[in-house]
């Protein structure tokens, strides 16, 4: 299983493919995945790589880490584990009794 990395600092107008070409430089990568707005389909200025290997994805985060990419400083480290969700949402909005 390979070794997921998280990618911050990224442009806003970069691509899957750009991050896909940046990273394959240090090892192969398994894929890559920018995240988007879910309303509005913008680039959120992160994403994900996953490398093949420990050791390529070490390569890459210390090749890639504080480096430039068109004028924004990319951040790249391991991924951490995603943290469960407490499914919020409504909420009790009752309680308004009386005359409108």
């Amino acid at each position: 299983m390979g070794t997921k990395l998280y990618v911050g600092g990224l442009p806003y107008s970069s691509t899957e493919q750009q991050l896909q070409e940046l990273f394959s430089q240090h090892g192969s990568v398994t894929s890559a995945k920018i995240i988007t707005d879910k309303y509005t389909g913008q680039s959120r200025g992160f994403g994900f790589v996953e490398m093949a290997t420990g050791e390529e994805a070490q390569k890459a985060i210390t090749a890639l880490n504080g480096t430039q990419l068109d004028g924004r400083t990319l951040t790249v480290n391991e991924a951490r584990p995603q943290e469960k969700r407490t499914g919020g949402g409504g909420g009790d909005r009752g309680g308004r009794g009386g005359r409108w």
